[in-house]
């Protein structure tokens, strides 16, 4: 039986995107950030810290490490990251790794496009056939919201940092878009389905998430057993074999680890939700209303298992933005399929909301700028001097001239949708998604100096350096964590001992945490902290040998 769809969709409706501007958009969101800052702290950090200890040879590849401290979970992404390194000596380390995970964020966007664009094209998903004729093709009208799909997965925040960093999590959300992709486009590819989701689940355990895997498998089993399509039926073959190679791939990679750690309140995941799957959460929940009597259709049920099982990793893993950045492909599908259901004066206030909070956010970011490079106004460039100690402001004409472009850019966008209504499926997510790429884009280049300072452990070590003998090679610092251990090894130069204690150290220098006791043994040089650190007990304390 054949259900009403809510979809009322007309020709005009199906406006092709120009493939030009979205094309500069994507670039505006994916290239800022690749060049000119260091890896920041925690997991970017810790991440490029295992990739430089491969490429330098400090660890085997089978078993990266820092400070003789094994990675937990697969290898696979810190492959990449060091193949990267290796094969563009010509490069900072930093820049040739981000390299190869610009390429992955590009293949989730690509990914996410198919997926929607297939799952749009089946029966159940198309709209309502007019009378007299004059509704949206079904092509048309996928393309429409396979645009709408990618615009909500770049305006969707927790994409926004976690996107552009060198972390396993990156990969594991290229595994889960070529998942979906599998899924979707098994009735109409079979074979590119075929290998995608063959390929798919080994990677997402390899890159260490086999957990979310095996949820993703077995769900997908009992998907394609249900389906009525015979294409999907016979993919479930290909399915155990992938299923099994994930399996296999965790166990021989000691990719399993318990990071169970229930605990999280109600109203913190609400808080987690509402701002990391903004804008596309609140659509995907009217997709689900909206779509309730098509639950069971093909084109609500597989980005829904892609959903389901991130989130309830983020659950049990006392609300972990990391387990839910897997859901935003998922998400963003969903909030696709609400595009057609929306009303007028819906899309206005989305309009109305983007221009009024992404310009606050573009004067505010110039605000900063002039304030840093000219003195006025004061008070600006007085808190960063505050906030970040030691900074002095450097000049960059090339991201001056970017920052114009994407403000100008942004006016553009302002004045096309608000100038007159437009009928494109996708216009509603048009200023959402340029709105962040604009501020994307400003704080990778107005803003940059000051951030990178910030979020950087360069300072930190530039200092505990100045207070060290040139000669010394060897440095001991048992307990600190895998981030300030890579940014010992790879800003300080130094073979640091993370393990063990410091009695049975060979090296005559050491760094304790601040607020330790001194052991046995030891002088204290110098206390050194982070420029941005207010507390004074915070930071490290460098010891010498008597």
């Amino acid at each position: 039986m054949n259900l009403p769809t809510p979809a009322i969709v007309a020709e005009r409706g199906v406006e092709r995107l120009p493939r030009l501007a979205l094309i500069l958009l994507c670039a505006a969101y994916v290239i800022p950030g690749i060049f000119g800052r260091d890896p920041w702290r925690n997991a970017d950090l810790t991440a490029f810290g295992f990739m430089a200890s491969i490429a330098e040879g400090h660890a085997p590849w089978w078993q990266p490490a820092i400070a003789g401290i094994p990675a937990d979970g697969g290898p696979l992404p810190y492959w990449l990251g060091a193949l990267a390194i290796k094969a563009l000596p010509f490069l900072d380390a930093p820049v040739a790794a981000r390299l190869p995970y610009a390429l992955v964020l590009v293949g989730v966007l690509v990914a996410v496009w198919y997926t929607c664009f297939h799952l749009a094209r089946t029966e159940a998903a198309q709209p309502v056939a007019f009378a007299f004729g004059g509704e949206a093709q079904a092509v048309d009208y996928a393309r429409a919201l396979a645009d709408g799909a990618l615009l909500a997965l770049m305006a969707s925040l927790g994409l926004l940092q976690l996107g552009h960093e060198t972390t396993p999590e990156l990969v594991q959300l290229l595994a889960i878009s070529v998942y979906l992709y599998g899924l979707a486009a098994a009735p109409f590819k079979p074979g590119r389905a075929r290998i995608a989701v063959l390929l798919a689940l080994p990677v997402l355990a390899a890159s260490g998430a086999p957990t979310v895997a095996c949820g993703l498998g077995v769900l997908g089993l009992l998907l394609n057993h249900r389906s009525s399509h015979d294409e999907a039926k016979a993919q479930r073959v290909w399915l155990l074999a992938s299923l099994t190679l994930a399996v296999v791939a965790a166990w021989a990679f000691d990719g399993w680890a318990w990071r169970v750690r229930p605990g999280i309140q109600f109203a913190s995941l609400l808080s987690l939700l509402a701002w990391f799957c903004w804008p596309s959460g609140p659509l995907a929940l009217w997709t689900l209303w909206r779509w309730r009597r098509h639950g069971l259709r093909r084109h609500i049920t597989v980005p829904a298992i892609a959903l389901l099982v991130p989130l309830m990793a983020c659950i049990a893993m006392d609300g972990s933005e990391r387990a839910l950045l897997l859901a935003l492909p998922s998400l963003a599908i969903l909030a696709a399929f609400a595009l057609p259901t929306l009303s007028r004066s819906v899309s206005a206030a989305v309009d109305w909301f983007c221009v009024f909070i992404f310009s606050a956010v573009a004067l505010f970011g110039w605000l900063y700028y002039v304030s840093m490079h000219t003195g006025w106004p004061e008070r600006p460039m007085a808190n960063l001097r505050r906030l970040a100690e030691g900074f002095e402001p450097r000049f960059s004409l090339l991201a001056l001239v970017l920052a114009i472009a994407a403000t100008l850019s942004w006016l553009a966008l302002v004045r096309w949708r608000t100038a007159r209504h437009r009928h494109a499926l996708w216009k509603s997510l048009a200023l959402p998604a340029g709105g962040v790429a604009l501020g994307w884009l400003l704080v990778m280049s107005l803003l940059l100096p000051p951030l990178d300072y910030a979020r950087s452990l360069a300072p930190l070590t530039a200092r505990l350096k100045a207070r060290m003998p040139a000669q010394v090679s060897c440095l001991a610092a048992p307990g600190q964590n895998l981030a300030t251990l890579a940014a010992l090894e790879w800003h300080g130069g130094w073979l640091v001992q993370g393990r063990g204690s410091l009695e049975a150290s060979g090296c005559s220098y050491a760094v304790i945490s601040a607020g330790q006791p001194t052991p046995k043994g030891w002088q204290v040089v110098a206390q050194v902290r982070r420029p941005t650190d207010r507390s004074g007990s915070a930071g490290l304390v460098l010891l010498k040998r008597q």
